[in-house]
């Protein structure tokens, strides 16, 4: 790797990867102490774990300016498991989601990606736009007109700095002023500190101290395995919509290795599993990072800043930081899908709106991109099977059928269907060379066929099989094989 290409990948403009990753380090804070507390455990658990994360993957990851670290996904899996057993078994199981990870990563199922449709992930980021605003009315509801205020003064910065200078991010300009105004005016607005205590030293190795039984295995497995999908899920979703953010690739494999490091580096340091992060990762790119040097900037500055900068982080107002994700929220959400309602085909509004609404409705981003995978695979499946046909043509004793479209699950029973078995004709001619064979349904349904027409007395010769069929058909198929019922004469 030469110079130019390792700076590239770490840092193709450090300032602006610094000044971002400072920005998403105070963004951090109040999120992990959030998650920390829906996890029913210590805030330094997910403060910790916001380090650790972020650091390794900023080093092992697949996604160059990406930002990982503990997630609310993550945290509400864990809560159970910290209710009934406590942290010692959340630290186990936080390493046994990253053993599984790396297993994904050493499988590459990160390519399986290529398999979630763009209208899933439209209505994955538009889900998760509609979750990031809705997380931030506690702090908005009922405070009072000082918190609107505040609010209004700091969205009215990030909007309206850029037009006068980029040289430095909006929302760090928003954060500092904000939290000076709070400090010189006394306003009597909650801060990051009555978040939560933060941790005054630095995280320590310290393995989880529980059995090395079976025991622990089954109790840890099922929050493990869990945590582990959901995590890769959160983290190539997030991926993906980075790499159309700025127009370039990723590892999707490496990715899957990298989130597994960092949950295991994580569980060893204290802190519990996380994944990426789009809120966050949105303000590291708008913000203009593009390297891997603003996640680990981040980590760091973030460690930096709640070890040796504590007491001043207590008082960085809650409502600079709402302002923030209230346009994380509103930069996330895709606008355009909006207008796209209208003029795309009614099976991808479909996807997009059932997605959205099932990962608004279970706060589960992992149910909702399942209801989207599988509806269109439904729809697709039916596309195709519209396009699947069967004519026929009699020539003297002779008739062919000529089979055009993809032959599988969802078509082998018009496949079947579109044959006359009572024809009088000697011969049957079954053109396949328009045709595609992809699973044992079709085969079982070409088998049937041709063995109905050999009770019926005719002959039958298939035709035009292309190379992967044919070879499907030789090894699945039972028509030719001996024992199956042969045609007269033969």
């Amino acid at each position: 790797m030469t110079f130019q290409t390792l700076r590239a990948e770490w840092a193709p403009h450090v300032p602006r990867e610094l000044l971002a990753g400072t920005v998403v380090a105070l963004a951090l804070i109040p999120e992990a102490i959030a998650f920390s507390l829906i996890a029913g455990v210590d805030p330094q658990v997910g403060l910790y774990a916001s380090f650790c994360i972020a650091v390794t993957t900023a080093i092992v990851g697949g996604r160059p300016a990406m930002i990982s670290a503990a997630t609310g996904a993550t945290a509400l899996v864990m809560a159970g498991l910290v209710r009934e057993h406590g942290l010692q078994y959340l630290l186990a199981a936080s390493i046994l989601a990253g053993l599984i990870q790396i297993g994904a990563g050493l499988l590459r199922l990160g390519d399986l990606m290529r398999f979630v449709s763009r209208s899933v992930i439209t209505g994955f980021v538009n889900a998760l736009a509609i979750l990031i605003f809705l997380a931030q009315m506690p702090e908005l509801i009922g405070r009072g007109p000082t918190v609107y205020a505040m609010v209004a003064i700091g969205l009215a910065i990030i909007y309206g700095l850029p037009r006068l200078t980029r040289v430095v991010p909006s929302p760090l300009v928003c954060i500092v002023l904000l939290t000076i105004a709070a400090i010189a005016l006394a306003l009597p607005i909650r801060t990051v500190g009555d978040m939560g205590a933060l941790p005054s030293s630095l995280p320590s190795f310290l393995p989880p101290q529980v059995p090395l039984s079976f025991e622990t295995l089954r109790i840890i497995l099922p929050y493990a395995a869990t945590v582990a999908m959901v995590g890769l899920l959160e983290s190539l979703m997030t991926a993906a919509i980075v790499d159309e953010m700025t127009d370039t690739g990723s590892d999707k494999s490496r990715e899957c290795l990298g989130q597994g490091t960092a949950n295991i580096v994580s569980g060893f340091f204290g802190g519990m599993a996380g994944c990426a992060m789009i809120g966050q990762t949105v303000i590291n790119v708008t913000s203009g990072a593009r390297g891997r040097l603003s996640c680990l900037w981040a980590g760091c500055f973030l460690l930096f800043m709640i070890v040796a900068l504590g007491a001043y982080v207590r008082q960085i107002p809650m409502a600079a930081l709402v302002a923030v994700m209230i346009f994380v929220s509103i930069q996330t959400f895709s606008w355009r899908s909006i207008r796209d309602l209208a003029r795309h085909p009614g099976s991808s509004s479909v996807v997009m709106l059932a997605t959205v609404a099932v990962v608004v409705a279970t706060h589960d981003l992992a149910r909702g991109v399942l209801v989207g995978v599988l509806l269109s695979g439904v729809f697709f499946a039916r596309k195709v099977a519209r396009v699947f046909r069967v004519e026929s043509r009699r020539e003297g004793v002779v008739r062919t059928y000529v089979v055009t479209g993809q032959l599988f699950f969802a078509t082998a029973e018009a496949f079947h269907g579109a044959f006359d078995f009572r024809d009088d004709a000697e011969r049957i001619v079954l053109d396949l060379s328009a045709a595609h064979f992809w699973d044992i349904t079709a085969i079982n349904a070409l088998d049937r066929v041709v063995l109905k027409f050999r009770r019926h007395g005719r002959a039958v010769e298939i035709v035009g099989l292309n190379r992967a069929s044919a070879t499907l058909v030789e090894r699945l198929g039972t028509h030719d094989k001996p024992g199956a019922m042969a045609a007269p004469g033969h």
